[in-house]
């Protein structure tokens, strides 16, 4: 349902096509959010045992993250709909419950896990009590939320993306060999175990996740609304070929970043962690703290500081994709444009999201188990709703004369065939 005008928030002045970061947004944005500290902990976990066995993975998984990531994105462009809404008119219902429903107890978890882990991040930076920092993390950014209007809201999450860089400077405060480190990142050295199975299968669900393709279609959605020159691609055509290009661009720039990001955090406690014996990591607090002592109190300060300003990221758009899917699912008024007045079902699902996950920490539920069953969860999700992606996508009926072909098309389907894979993995090795 387009926002009324008299709700709209006033237009920004054009951006000339030359001011190319000024126009970076949901791509950024979504690939930011994928390095969320739940990631933090699994690329650390990874990098400590492993070494550098396991960095071509994130050079692997790049284009299948573009890929995906570019077909959810132009759905929400050129329909003018999210991907809960697309798939409630033109998909199964059994199959829409199910996957919606998968991902709301999927991103419910790690909004819990994410919290917990910037909690205990910033208990370790000033000490005090970390379930109330936890908590007070999750209200802030839910009160953000529900009382910035999206236009202003998206650039504060953009400015957070630079919170990433802590990683990046992390490395640099170590010693690495990088020599050693090249050859990680560009020949595959494939352990034929369980363990390194499940490590791989671990990184591409960590960066190829449900959550990121709804956030990603809603942004390209809720930009439209906030704008008067913006309009659903199947309504104005014309703006096609600048807006393709911008998508394309922006989920570029977003996923790359992304992945450099992971491609450092896995680096540091490879080089660090891993070369000293310490192949023992559960969370990203815990990675945090064992760089203290080995690469002193700079790394330690900035890969702390680091889980805090990504989760602050990550949290809302956990939260902001569940009540997208939710509320396009169930023919309910969706859009942070929107007041809490005009989109109640929305406001609701996104409070009881953000803090019915944090409250997990109130409870006796183990943080590490419940993230384990939330990436089950998230590899029993991934492939059907990347199958329903692809067919809304491929649909005329559903994109118009925009309907995916060629390489993007195929870039899709590669990549929904290497997760199905890595689910079978997943599902062969539980319990073993």
């Amino acid at each position: 349902m387009p926002l009324p005008r008299s709700v709209r928030i006033p237009s920004l002045p054009r951006i000339h096509h030359g001011s190319w970061f000024k126009r970076l947004s949901g791509g950024l944005i979504t690939g930011a959010a994928d390095d969320d500290p739940s990631g933090v902990a699994t690329y650390s976990q990874v990098g400590a045992k492993f070494g550098y066995a396991t960095l071509w993975s994130l050079l692997f998984s790049l284009p299948l993250m573009i890929g995906i990531q570019i077909i959810s994105a132009r759905i929400g462009r050129v329909t003018g709909m999210g991907l809960g809404q697309n798939m409630r008119d033109h998909l199964p219902r059994w199959l829409v419950v199910a996957t919606i429903g998968l991902l709301v107890i999927a991103n419910f978890i790690n909004i819990g896990a994410d919290v917990a882990a910037m909690g205990a991040a910033l208990q370790l930076l000033i000490g005090g009590p970390a379930i109330a920092y936890g908590m007070a993390f999750a209200l802030l950014s839910l009160l953000l939320q529900i009382f910035i209007p999206f236009a202003r809201y998206s650039p504060i999450l953009k400015l957070l993306t630079a919170s990433l860089f802590a990683y990046v400077a992390t490395v640099f405060v170590a010693r690495v060999p990088w020599a050693e480190a090249f050859h990680g990142a560009f020949v595959p050295a494939f352990q034929w175990n369980r363990e390194y199975a499940v490590a791989i299968v671990a990184i591409l669900g960590t960066t190829i996740s449900p959550y990121l393709f709804c956030w990603q279609a809603a942004q390209e959605v809720e930009e439209i609304r906030a704008s008067h020159q913006r309009e659903p691609l199947l309504q104005k055509a014309a703006q096609g070929p600048d807006a393709l290009r911008r998508i394309n661009i922006d989920t570029s720039v977003g996923m790359l970043l992304s992945n450099v990001v992971a491609f450092f955090i896995m680096l540091t406690a490879a080089a660090v962690l891993h070369a000293h014996g310490k192949t023992d990591i559960q969370t990203s607090a815990d990675a945090a703290l064992a760089l203290k002592p080995l690469a002193g109190r700079f790394a330690f300060v900035l890969f702390a500081a680091g889980i805090i300003g990504t989760g602050l990221l990550a949290v809302p758009v956990l939260a902001g994709a569940t009540a997208f899917a939710c509320s396009g699912a169930t023919r309910h008024v969706y859009g942070l444009e929107y007041t809490p007045k005009q989109a109640t079902f929305f406001y609701g699902v996104l409070v009881v999201s953000m803090l019915g996950g944090a409250a997990l920490n109130l409870t006796p539920v183990d943080p590490i188990k419940a993230l384990y069953w939330s990436a089950v969860i998230n590899g029993v999700c991934a492939v059907p709703m990347m199958i329903a992606i692809l067919v809304l996508a491929q649909r005329t009926s559903v994109m118009g004369t925009f309907a995916v072909r060629g390489w993007l098309r195929w870039l899709g389907w590669t990549a929904t065939a290497v997760m199905g894979v890595a689910a079978v993995v997943m599902f062969a090795t539980l319990g073993t």
